[in-house]
C-alpha cells in the first residue's frame, strides 16, 4: 500500500514541538529569575555574610607566654623560637602514606610518630598536629622545595617553653604541656575559650598552673583578607597580643642549687624561709625530675621511669610529703608547756631513762636517762623522758589547741596548689577518722607520744618549716609566699604583690627566748653538736628522728640505723639564723636517714653556709661571728619526779 505525506500535518507538528521547546526554555529562564532573586535580593545578607567570611580570615596572635625570674633576676623559664612541622590531619586521605613520605624529606622517629598518635587523640579540637618539633634550617629548605606534594602539611614558627636549669625546682616551678579535652573544659567554664584561640600549650603543674592567667597574657586577633586560593592579601585589622606577666619569686637560685646539692642522692626535703616575710627562699624536694621532658609530651618509656620509681620523683615532698616530726616537735612543747603555765625555764626532774603510764613503760633514747634535765637540757640533749611527762599533765586538748596556733595539721596558703593538710591530733580528729566507736575515743597514754613527735602526728616540711619561722620571729604568723612581684614585659614596670597580714600569736618574749636558747644549746653541746663547728655564723636547731615502725621489744634507736636502708628512721633538722632578728628559718627531713643530726643537720648546715657567703658577697658586715656558748637559766629543784 502506498503512503501519503501530509506537509500540513507535519508543519502543525513542528510548531507544537518548537512550542513546547520554547516553553522549556521560558520556564528555565523563569527559574533562573527567581533564584538570581532569592540570591540577590531574599537572602543577600546572608551570602554577602559568608563571601566576606571567604574573604575575610581572623587569625589569632598567641601572646609570648610570661617568664619566670629568681629573685636576682635569673631567668628560670623562659621560650625560644622554632620551627615545627605540623599536619591537619582532616586534610589528608592516607595519613600513614603521608607520614611515610614525609620521613623520607625530614627524619621522624618512632618516638615522634607515638607522640603524634597521642597528641591526635587527645586534641582533636586543634587545626593541626605536630609531627616534629625543633628543625632545623637544613630540614626546613628541604620540605619547602617539595611542599606541594604534601597539602595539609606545613611549617610553622612557634615558641617553645624552656627549663634553664633542668631539675633545679622543678617542684616549685612546674611545667606546660598541650592543652587535653580536660584543659579545654576548664577554660570553656571560665569563658577563655577566645583567649586560648591558636594556644597549644597551658600549666599542668607548679607555679606554671597556678598563675596561669598571669603568665598566659591576651591573644590578639588580625582580620586578613585572602584570595580565592586561600592566600592572603593584606591585612585589615589587628589587635596586639598582650604578653603573659613575668613570675618575680622569692627564691634564689643559688640557693635552691645548694639546697638540692646537699640533699643530692637521698630522698627528701627542704624548706628555707625569711621569718620576717614568708618568703620562699629555697624549697627542695628529692629526688628532682627534669620539666622539659613535658613541655611537648612525656614519652612512654620516660614516664614509666617517673611514675613507677620507688624514689617518687614526681611527688612534691615539701608540700604532699607528711611524716611524724619526731623531736623537732620538743621546742614547741616547751613553748607550750611556759605560756600555759605548766613548767618554768628552771624547773628540772630527774630522769631514770623511762616514763610508766599504767602498765607501760615508754622509754628514753638514752639508757640510764639524762640526769636531772631542765628546759634548756630537755631541748639540747633531746630528753623524751621530760616531754612524756610533760604531755601526761598537759593533756591532748591543750596540746593541740597551742599547736594548731603555728599551723601544724592546716595548710600555710603558700601561693602553690597540691598542699596537703596533715594531721593534728586531737580528740575531735580521731572522732572523724575511726568508724568504730572504740577507735574514736582518745585514750591518755596517745598523748603520751603526741607529745615527742610521734604518734599520729604527720605534718608536711613546710608546716614545719613555716612553724620554726615564726617561732624564730617570736610568733609573727606571715604565710609562705613563692611570688614576690609581677613584671611588665613590654615596658619592664614591677607591680610588688602585697603581702598577707601578719598574724601575731602573742607570745611572751622570755619564753620564746628560753625555747631559742634551748635551740642554740642544741648546736652548740647538744644532739647538733659538731655539725656547726667553727661556722661564722650563728645558728640554733633541732634535730629529730621520726619513726618509720615502732621500736621492738629490747631494740634501741642504734639498732635501727644499722637495718635496712628503707627499714631507718626519717632524719629531721630545723634552724634558724641568726637568734636576734632571724633571716632564715629552715626545716629538713631525708628519708629513712637515720638520726637527724648525721643527715638532715648536715644539709642544712650547707645551705646556711651558701647563705651566709651570698650574704657576705652582698654586704660584707651581714656575716655574724660564733657568740659564746649560752649560758641556761639557773637551775631549781623541784618535785617533778616522773610519775606513773
Amino acid at each position: 500500500m502506498t503512503e501519503f505525506n501530509h506537509p500540513e500535518q507535519a508543519i502543525k507538528q513542528f510548531r507544537f514541538r518548537l512550542f513546547l521547546a520554547g516553553l522549556f526554555v521560558v520556564l528555565l529562564f523563569f527559574v533562573l529569575i527567581a533564584r538570581l532573586l532569592w540570591l540577590q535580593v531574599i537572602s543577600y545578607e546572608k551570602y554577602q555574610s559568608k563571601a566576606e567570611d571567604n574573604r575575610i580570615t581572623i587569625v589569632p596572635l598567641v601572646p609570648n607566654r610570661g617568664l619566670i625570674l629568681d629573685r636576682n633576676g635569673v631567668v628560670l623559664a623562659n621560650n625560644y623560637s622554632a620551627y615545627t612541622l605540623e599536619i591537619t590531619p582532616s586534610k589528608i586521605d592516607n595519613l600513614n602514606e603521608m607520614i611515610d613520605e614525609l620521613g623520607k624529606i625530614v627524619e621522624i622517629s618512632a618516638l615522634d610518630r607515638r607522640r603524634f598518635k597521642k597528641l591526635r587523640a587527645e586534641s582533636k579540637r586543634f587545626e593541626s598536629i605536630p609531627i616534629r618539633t625543633r628543625l632545623t634550617d637544613e630540614e626546613v629548605a628541604r620540605f619547602a622545595v617539595q611542599s606541594f606534594r604534601f597539602p595539609g602539611v606545613e611549617i610553622r614558627a612557634r615558641l617553645f617553653r624552656q627549663y634553664p636549669y633542668g631539675p633545679h625546682a622543678a617542684h616549685l616551678l612546674g611545667y606546660i604541656g598541650r592543652i587535653s579535652a580536660r584543659d579545654q573544659e576548664r577554660i570553656e567554664e571560665l569563658d577563655q575559650t577566645n583567649n586560648y584561640r591558636g594556644t597549644a600549650y597551658i600549666g599542668k603543674d607548679g607555679l606554671e598552673k597556678r598563675y596561669e592567667t598571669e603568665l598566659h597574657g591576651r591573644t590578639g586577633f588580625e582580620e586578613v583578607e585572602t584570595s580565592a586560593g586561600g592566600r592572603a592579601v593584606r591585612v585589615l585589622s589587628r589587635s596586639p597580643a598582650v604578653p603573659g606577666e613575668n613570675l618575680m619569686l622569692s627564691i634564689d637560685i643559688r640557693l635552691q642549687e645548694a639546697a638540692e646539692k646537699a640533699l643530692e642522692g637521698k630522698r627528701g626535703a627542704l624548706v628555707a624561709i625569711d621569718p620576717r616575710n614568708g618568703d620562699i627562699l629555697a624549697m627542695v624536694s628529692a629526688p628532682s625530675f627534669d620539666p622539659n621532658l613535658f613541655v611537648e609530651g612525656i614519652d612512654s618509656e620516660n614516664w614509666k621511669l617517673l611514675n613507677e620509681s620507688i624514689d617518687r620523683p614526681l611527688l612534691n615532698r615539701p608540700l604532699a610529703g607528711t611524716y611524724p616530726p619526731g623531736s623537732t616537735f620538743k621546742p614547741f612543747m616547751a613553748l607550750a608547756a611556759l605560756e600555759r603555765g605548766f613548767r618554768t625555764a628552771s624547773s628540772t626532774l630527774r630522769d631514770p631513762g623511762y616514763f610508766d603510764f599504767g602498765s607501760r613503760r615508754f622509754m628514753d633514747d638514752k639508757i640510764g636517762g639524762h640526769g636531772m634535765v631542765d628546759m634548756y637540757k630537755s631541748i639540747a640533749e633531746s630528753c623524751n623522758t621530760y616531754y612524756y611527762m610533760l604531755g601526761s599533765e598537759m593533756g591532748i586538748d591543750i596540746i593541740s589547741e597551742f599547736m594548731g596556733r603555728f599551723g601544724f595539721g592546716s595548710r600555710t596558703g603558700i601561693d602553690l596548689d597540691g598542699e596537703r593538710t596533715g594531721v593534728l591530733p586531737s580528740r575531735e580528729w580521731k572522732a572523724g577518722a575511726f568508724k568504730k566507736a572504740e577507735a574514736q575515743r582518745w585514750y591518755s597514754g596517745e598523748t603520751i607520744s603526741v607529745a615527742i613527735g610521734q604518734g599520729y602526728n604527720n605534718y608536711t616540711p613546710l608546716q614545719l618549716a613555716h612553724a620554726t619561722a615564726v617561732l624564730a620571729s617570736g610568733g609573727m604568723n606571715a604565710t609562705p609566699r613563692l611570688v614576690r612581684a609581677f613584671q611588665n614585659p613590654v615596658n619592664g614596670q614591677v607591680t610588688e604583690k602585697p603581702l598577707e597580714a601578719f598574724k601575731q600569736l602573742n607570745l611572751q618574749q622570755r619564753h620564746v627566748d628560753s625555747v631559742k636558747l634551748g635551740m642554740r644549746g642544741a648546736v652548740l653541746e647538744g644532739t647538733a653538736r659538731g655539725v656547726f663547728r667553727d661556722v661564722s655564723y650563728e645558728v640554733a636547731g633541732k634535730t629529730g628522728t621520726a619513726q618509720v615502725f615502732g621500736l621492738k621489744q629490747g631494740e634501741t634507736y642504734k639498732d635501727r640505723a644499722a637495718s635496712a636502708e628503707r627499714l631507718r628512721d626519717h632524719g629531721w633538722f630545723i634552724a634558724f639564723s641568726p637568734m636576734e632578728q632571724p633571716r632564715i628559718a629552715l626545716a629538713a627531713i631525708v628519708e629513712n636517714g637515720g638520726f637527724g643530726s648525721q643527715s638532715a643537720a648536715p644539709a642544712i648546715k650547707k645551705v646556711l653556709d651558701t647563705y651566709w657567703q651570698i650574704e657576705a658577697e652582698n654586704n660584707p658586715s651581714v656575716a655574724l661571728p660564733l657568740s659564746e656558748t649560752p649560758e641556761p637559766a639557773a637551775s631549781q629543784t623541784t618535785n617533778l619526779e616522773p610519775q606513773p
